[in-house]
């Protein structure tokens, strides 16, 4: 069977990829280094993120799901930040054995910390980077997001 040829954007998005993956690598390192202080690491530090942007307390299927990550892993690190008094889990009144994950004043604090860390760093990386090309590679961060979530409900329908 012949091999399926790419289209130019199909070429395009390959070549892609691979400095995507090189990039999230960095950038977690580099959120390690930044946070461990504060006894972060960047998974917590995103986790502590869902929470606070979340409108309401979630729990942690929610939380998984806005992060696009696995709810095992969501709820590894939740009990983690629990242990450590970062959240707190409250009854849910909608549903029994998913309690709701709340920050902590601890973990309120932690986050603020983290916050004040990352500004100067961020400040620095975004210096020789343009905000419409910023804006640009948001843009197609986000389309690239529903396409790759949309295939996979597709996938799961089947």
């Amino acid at each position: 069977m012949r091999q399926p040829k790419r289209t130019p954007g199909g070429d395009a998005l390959t070549s892609l990829v691979l400095p995507l993956f090189r990039l999230n690598s960095l950038l977690l390192t580099a959120g390690d280094r930044l946070v461990a202080r504060l006894g972060l690491t960047s998974a917590r530090w995103q986790v502590l993120g869902a929470i606070v942007q979340a409108e309401r307390p979630q729990p942690v299927a929610w939380l998984a799901r806005d992060l696009g990550a696995n709810r095992q892993n969501v709820q590894r690190i939740i009990n983690d930040l629990h242990r450590d008094g970062l959240v707190a889990l409250e009854p849910n009144p909608h549903h029994r054995r998913a309690q709701l994950v709340v920050l902590t004043d601890k973990g309120r604090a932690t986050f603020d910390a983290a916050m004040r860390l990352q500004t100067p760093w961020v400040n620095r990386l975004s210096e020789r980077l343009s905000v419409k090309d910023i804006e640009t590679v948001k843009r197609v961060v986000s389309a690239l997001r529903k396409s790759l979530e949309r295939s996979a409900e597709a996938d799961e329908q089947v």
